[in-house]
């Protein structure tokens, strides 16, 4: 897992969001498609697409349910083309604003934070926890990289499941 690759996509989605662009890509990797469906399992993002260097059909982002493997790609992938890969995003907007607001990255590449239940339950009260800060928004949202997968904090409490936290949305 890359966490420097994933500090320049949380960069690029905050340079996005504030040019105010409907649609973008990033890097086909597997830790950005799984990043990329958890956000849009939260609603932060309207649609998930692999796919080449070309951007898809825009009524292919709207509304789309999340993909499962590779059903949704536009290209077949070969030999040639698998490092043109990209995965093209739908950003959502609402009242002119952005859904998905900043992006921070809490894991760095040299400095892995890794939180367990307990931890995650006294950030979601608002509570710091190490080296966290607690939750203080509505509509904030943390995302860890857990043994199931991505999943977002309260989910991650739910299953009663803790891993490396990856990034915080505000």
């Amino acid at each position: 897992m890359s966490l420097t690759n994933l500090a320049h996509v949380c960069s690029h989605l905050n340079n996005v969001t504030k040019a105010r662009l409907s649609i973008t890509s990033i890097p086909n990797t597997n830790l950005h498609l799984r990043l990329c469906l958890a956000f849009q399992k939260a609603g932060l993002i309207s649609g998930v697409v692999r796919g080449g260097p070309h951007p898809p059909e825009p009524h292919l982002l709207l509304n789309q349910p999340a993909m499962v493997g590779d059903e949704q790609s536009l290209e077949p992938v070969t030999q040639s083309n698998v490092s043109s890969r990209r995965l093209w995003l739908g950003l959502k907007y609402w009242q002119s604003e952005p859904v998905l607001g900043k992006v921070q990255l809490i894991s760095k590449p040299k400095r892995r934070i890794s939180l367990k239940v307990d931890e995650l339950r006294k950030i979601l009260r608002g509570e710091r926890s190490g080296q966290v800060e607690g939750l203080r928004s509505p509509g904030e949202c943390i995302f860890l990289s857990t043994d199931r997968g991505i999943m977002e904090a309260r989910e991650c409490i739910e299953k009663k499941t803790g891993g490396l936290a990856l990034c915080r949305v505000r």
